[in-house]
């Protein structure tokens, strides 16, 4: 990956007056058949509970590699990075599996769906892991929440695929997270479809009051957000609010 400084980088926001994602100079290099490659430059920023974040980049620019860390499910080289109030740099995997569980809903393009598990036995999954014993409850008021209670004993490959990230969704805000993390989650979805899973993501999101961050190829969706971050080669080059932005 060829270096290249920013022509005018951003400066980070100070935290809020609820954050739930904190990142301080966060730096990852990965190893490559050329050697460690640069993949985020040290970046910093504050994310507050019931914030809609759009991240923008092109391919190759970080914007997963920023999930990816904010998920847990991977490591900083270094810098550090903190969720609600605990630090995560260096916690184990044990812990972060079970503060992914309790505090953050992810939803990948691929909609990572069990095939032979229905979609409530799919949504239920994390809250077994966790041990509730209303795993069926809540996945059931999850997915009557993206509208899809009538397709509660469906298996994935009986569902299109928007309503298999729908499902996705459902499974994602369950537990009640603090934090939502969304990949490109309308990649493998046309227009229409796209436009009913993002209206469900954003609700969802809202109704929680959790913190969403999404990563898209796309402006105008990013636009939908409260504010938008832009990627360049690992750097944060852009961090401002959108139109939608409300000042309190």
């Amino acid at each position: 990956m060829t270096s290249t400084t920013p022509t005018a980088p951003a400066t980070p926001p100070a935290p809020g007056t609820n954050p739930v994602i904190h990142l301080e100079d966060a730096k990852l290099s990965l190893s490559s058949a050329d050697g460690m490659v640069d993949i985020l430059r040290g970046i910093s920023l504050s994310i507050d509970a019931g914030e809609t974040v759009g991240v923008l980049g092109p391919s190759g620019a970080g914007k997963t590699s920023l999930l990816m860390i904010m998920a847990g499910l991977e490591s900083l080289t270094s810098g550090s990075i903190t969720l609600g109030e605990q630090n995560i740099t260096r916690m184990g995997e044990d812990a972060l599996a079970a503060l992914r569980r309790d505090q953050v809903g992810i939803v990948f393009q691929a909609f990572r769906l069990i095939p032979s598990m229905t979609a409530l036995q799919n949504v239920a999954v994390p809250l077994e892991l966790a041990g509730r014993s209303d795993a069926n409850d809540l996945s059931a008021a999850a997915l009557d929440s993206v509208g899809l209670g009538h397709r509660q004993t469906h298996l994935p490959d009986q569902m299109s695929g928007g309503e298999q990230q729908r499902v996705a969704i459902a499974r994602a805000i369950a537990p009640h997270p603090r934090i939502l993390l969304a990949d490109e989650p309308t990649g493998n979805l046309d227009s229409g479809t796209s436009e009913k899973v993002i209206t469900t993501l954003f609700g969802a999101a809202d109704s929680a009051g959790a913190a969403l961050v999404l990563v898209t190829h796309d402006p105008d969706l990013a636009e939908r957000c409260s504010r938008v971050l832009t990627i360049e080669d690992g750097q944060i080059v852009s961090d401002r609010p959108t139109a939608r932005h409300k000042v309190a």
